[in-house]
């Protein structure tokens, strides 16, 4: 029993117990809410998903390292410094927008309404009735509409360039925001769960030189939106009044309720698959970009 006694005595004479004093656990404290919110604000905004991509590119040198790949290496240290500046760039947006918050006065209430856990939630089915319900009763008289559902990643910074209104998704609300000659009818609908967050909110157009001539300003907008983010877009064509879902940088178009019901659906259900850009015509009939 002495012996045992000793030997763990001994074991933990050679283990170095740092003195812990009160600014040592408050600077530990510090670091952590920081971390904690700096993550936060990550998930919250696109930084999130270039963030993942740089995670993936460690990972590939951690792989280099330890098989000894000795070119890979010699590529990743001859232009880590070039890294850096490209990342300034890439994350400028993003870090404009911290700054910006920083000086806030609403900072620390913007970083406490952590919404990162409803965007997981999926819209029900009354809700999807009702984006139904009015794409075709604007779509009867032609008028032009352009309705963005968030998915995973966050569309936080288009939001701010529009109107709030958080508001329930209701046909009858819709079919009034797009309404011709009215205020908020310009622009585009962002709806995240079962709520409308803002109307008039402007969009990045793609400069895909492949997209049909045919389609304006409009159909153009959806399909930049869905090539930055994975969300899904309804269009109601203003000229012909017909109803398009643009998704992952490809556009459905003549849809009737069944088809844009069951996009809706694959939408709650996390079936759409990201494919490489092409316009797409009909429910089941695809046909090349043009």
């Amino acid at each position: 029993m002495e012996n045992i006694v000793s030997t763990f005595s001994d074991f933990f004479k050679n283990i170095y117990f740092p003195h812990i004093h009160i600014r040592d656990i408050v600077e530990i404290l510090i670091i952590t809410i920081v971390v904690y919110y700096v993550m936060i604000w990550f998930k919250n905004s696109r930084a999130w998903t270039l963030f993942k991509g740089i995670f993936v590119l460690g990972i590939f040198w951690l792989f280099a390292g330890v098989f000894r790949l000795n070119t890979i290496l010699w590529i990743f240290r001859n232009t880590i410094s070039v890294g850096i500046i490209a990342l300034i760039i890439i994350f400028q947006p993003e870090l404009r927008k911290a700054l910006e918050q920083l000086g806030q006065r609403n900072f620390i209430t913007g970083l406490l309404d952590n919404t990162s856990g409803e965007r997981k939630e999926r819209f029900t089915s009354k809700t999807a009735n009702e984006l139904v319900k009015a794409t075709f009763e604007m779509a009867k008289y032609k008028t032009g509409a352009l309705i963005v559902i968030e998915q995973n990643v966050p569309l936080g910074e288009y939001e701010r360039t529009g109107i709030p209104i958080d508001a329930t998704v209701s046909s009858q609300l819709l079919v009034n925001i797009f309404e011709h000659n009215t205020p908020l009818h310009d622009g585009a609908v962002i709806v995240r769960n079962n709520r409308i967050l803002a109307a008039t909110c402007y969009l990045p157009l793609s400069d895909n030189m492949d997209i049909n001539k045919e389609l304006g300003t409009r159909h153009r907008a959806a399909i930049g939106i869905s090539e930055v983010s994975d969300s899904i877009t309804i269009i109601v064509s203003e000229e012909t009044g017909d109803v398009s879902v643009a998704v992952a940088g490809n556009i459905y178009r003549g849809l009737d309720p069944d088809g844009l019901r069951k996009r809706l659906s694959n939408v709650q259900t996390r079936s759409l698959e990201s494919k490489r850009f092409r316009i797409r015509k009909g429910n089941k009939n695809e046909g090349e970009a043009s």
